[in-house]
């Protein structure tokens, strides 16, 4: 489903994403970390639930993405909801800026990883749905899951 290479450890997933958006493009970018906000990622300390990124001044920036204090820092703690910079390509920022601005669409992060020790942010471009999309997202979901039932119970019967 991602296009991850296969050499990086998953640290969090946005599975609401998936649910809430359709998804269109996707994009990598790495992150501005400090050390204790490394050490509770490789923990798997991590949320990107409600989390969004932003272009300001030409930068991109990762809002509401909760990373947990890293429980054996004595006095240099993170912030765990700190806003967070990535880093990408200036031309790419800039298209990403023009899509965001003409067509309706949001920066939502898929998922945190790391990748050759660096950790990165896979972030797609998503326009949101509509709850008549959601309920026959949930429609169809049903219907395979019928459809695959009874292909099961037909195959039990056929010895």
């Amino acid at each position: 489903m991602s296009n991850r290479p296969e050499h990086t450890k998953l640290v969090c997933q946005n599975r609401k994403a998936r649910h809430d958006y359709h998804i269109d493009d996707r994009f990598e970018a790495g992150m501005v970390l400090t050390g204790t906000e490394v050490k509770s990622l490789r923990e798997g300390r991590a949320n990107l639930k409600d989390s969004y990124a932003r272009v300001k001044n030409g930068e991109l920036w990762l809002h509401q993405f909760h990373i947990s204090e890293y429980p054996f820092a004595y006095y240099n703690n993170h912030e765990p909801l700190r806003i967070r910079k990535l880093l990408m390509h200036k031309q790419e920022i800039k298209r990403l800026t023009g899509k965001i601005n003409e067509r309706g669409f949001s920066l939502i992060p898929l998922e945190v990883y790391f990748s050759r020790g660096k950790a990165k942010v896979t972030l797609a471009l998503a326009r949101g749905k509509k709850a008549y999309d959601k309920r026959q997202d949930i429609k169809k979901r049903e219907s395979k899951r019928e459809m695959d039932r009874i292909k099961k119970d037909k195959g039990k019967g056929d010895y």
